[in-house]
């Protein structure tokens, strides 16, 4: 059961999540039971999401990582979608948990996953920062590191607040493994 009602939001919020997210989901709503955050959560998120410059698929594969180590349904059912809409092929997400051995992924996708699972587990090491440096610059760090560390956020907000599947993603079946 979730642990917060869902809430509704100012006009001038509401606005701005139509105006970004279309209807808002089970996520914002939960999050509406504090406005100003809510916002501020919003703006953070929509930056992340859109004005990175480090493909949009690169970053749906370490969310969906992300959501596995974390175990959560909730995010993983959303992001899938999203990642099959970025052009994340079915192989590759079958293959998501095994990627240090599965010839889906890349050089460039392995530094990182490496970095999501180094940012999950609070240990990002030299090793695996020369190993991302070796693909992106110090920007696409920053937006790598941010990416991982925020959904890292998500999911452990999903897991406190409790947040209830939304019923249009309930039919995607998660890899949590």
């Amino acid at each position: 059961m979730q642990r917060v009602p869902n809430a509704g939001f100012p006009p001038e919020l509401a606005a701005r999540l139509k105006e970004l997210w279309g209807t808002p989901v089970n996520l914002y709503h939960a999050l509406g039971n504090n406005p100003p955050l809510t916002a501020a959560w919003t703006e953070f998120a929509n930056s992340i999401r859109h004005d990175s410059r480090t493909p949009r698929a690169l970053r749906e594969i370490m969310i969906l990582r992300t959501a596995q180590i974390a175990r959560s349904e909730y995010e993983w059912a959303h992001h899938l979608r999203m990642a099959r809409k970025a052009g994340v092929n079915e192989a590759k997400i079958a293959a998501l948990a095994a990627w240090r051995t599965a010839k889906e992924f890349d050089a460039k996708e392995r530094a990182a996953l490496a970095l999501t699972e180094a940012v999950m587990a609070c240990s990002v090491t030299d090793e695996v920062h020369a190993e991302v440096k070796q693909h992106f610059n110090d920007a696409e760090f920053v937006e790598l590191a941010l990416t991982a560390g925020f959904y890292a956020m998500v999911s452990r907000m999903l897991d406190a607040m409790r947040v209830e599947l939304d019923p249009d993603v309930r039919d995607y079946r998660p890899r949590l493994s």
